[in-house]
């Protein structure tokens, strides 16, 4: 009798012993540093998801991750949505895990993009919502009139930064945070009211710092450039500025505006349209923003890159000064080429 008590004990043990160890275990089948899953509408019960984590490989013992999902009351908890595994997690940090819908979350990095096709496709990369989904949505002026836009200025309420959402997140409540944010911006160091004294609402002035990020990326010229344009502006005269072409021409690898380019007919075709285009021509920075909101007081009507090729303008108030350099630019212009197709040669 005393030998079976020793025996029961001894099975007692090895059970509790093997249980424990199935729990807390390192449980995943992979070498990688992590793995990642995702579960889709309609594998959210415990065949399709024990299924999943069985054919992906992600985790050992599959038969023990079903019974402590049992326990843990898993099947009525599942989310749609992807999650990830960290090497030699246990089979109960992936059961909590899953259970309170833990999800990867997802890095949207903004830095400059010109079009909703190329907004989309970053959309695309990041989330679970496809590029042709959100290229439809953004493309749709009754989806974005929620947003106080319409297609040509989605760029206008988009702020480059980086932001954290769910892989899951849906379409409409990336727009709503990516919205609240452009709010908070324009709130902060009094922006809306510094555009409002320069005439402007917040969407034009981001229509016009999309244009100077075009132009150049010297900090010290962003303001004078944003002064030309402003001063063109309010002179009625035409913006002409080059950048408005490429986008036109959707050629944004064209290094020189020639003659022809400016007959293209299009609204963003600033030689021949008079006023601010639809919309911005890229998401401009907030360094690019501030500079033309605080821009300087100039009587700058024209500006042209300096003949040294270092990246900074010329800025004049006349034309018979700008012609002046705008002649020196293209001789320098000029040599350059001569010189480099020789070098091909």
């Amino acid at each position: 009798m005393r030998r079976l008590k020793v025996i029961i004990v001894l099975l007692l043990i090895t059970v509790i012993a093997s249980t424990l160890y199935l729990v807390f275990a390192p449980a995943t089948a992979f070498s990688e540093k992590s793995k990642s899953f995702v579960i889709e509408e309609g594998q959210n019960n415990k065949e399709e998801l024990v299924n999943l984590l069985s054919e992906k490989k992600i985790i050992k013992y599959v038969w023990a991750f079903g019974l402590l999902g049992n326990q843990f009351n898993l099947w009525n908890k599942i989310k749609s949505g992807k999650y990830e595994i960290k090497k030699n997690d246990n089979l109960l940090t992936i059961v909590r895990m899953i259970r309170n819908n833990k999800q990867v979350q997802v890095k949207l990095i903004i830095n400059k993009f010109r079009t909703n096709e190329e907004f989309a496709r970053l959309i695309g990369k990041s989330f679970s919502t496809d590029s042709i989904s959100a290229l439809g949505f953004f493309s749709n002026n009754d989806s974005l009139s929620a947003y106080n836009i319409d297609s040509n200025n989605l760029a206008s309420i988009i702020i480059p930064n980086t932001y954290t959402f769910y892989w899951g997140t849906s379409l409409r409540k990336i727009m709503n945070r990516l919205k609240s944010e452009s709010d908070q911006f324009w709130q902060e160091n009094n922006r809306v009211e510094k555009a409002k004294s320069l005439g402007y609402t917040p969407k034009e002035i981001i229509t016009i710092a999309s244009i100077v990020e075009e132009e150049t990326n010297k900090e010290e010229d962003k303001g004078k450039i944003a002064s030309v344009y402003i001063n063109r502006l309010q002179k009625g005269m035409n913006l002409g500025a080059d950048p408005t072409i490429k986008f036109a021409l959707k050629n944004f690898a064209l290094k020189r505006i020639l003659f022809q380019h400016l007959s293209v007919e299009s609204p963003y075709n600033t030689y021949k349209k008079k006023g601010l285009p639809p919309g911005p021509i890229c998401t401009p920075s907030v360094s690019t923003i501030d500079a033309v909101i605080n821009t300087p007081t100039t009587s700058y009507i024209y500006f042209v890159a300096k003949a040294d090729f270092s990246g900074y303008s010329n800025f004049s108030s006349n034309f018979a000064e700008h012609s002046q350099y705008a002649k020196q630019y293209q001789q320098a212009l000029n040599i350059y080429l001569s010189k480099k197709q020789s070098e091909q040669k």
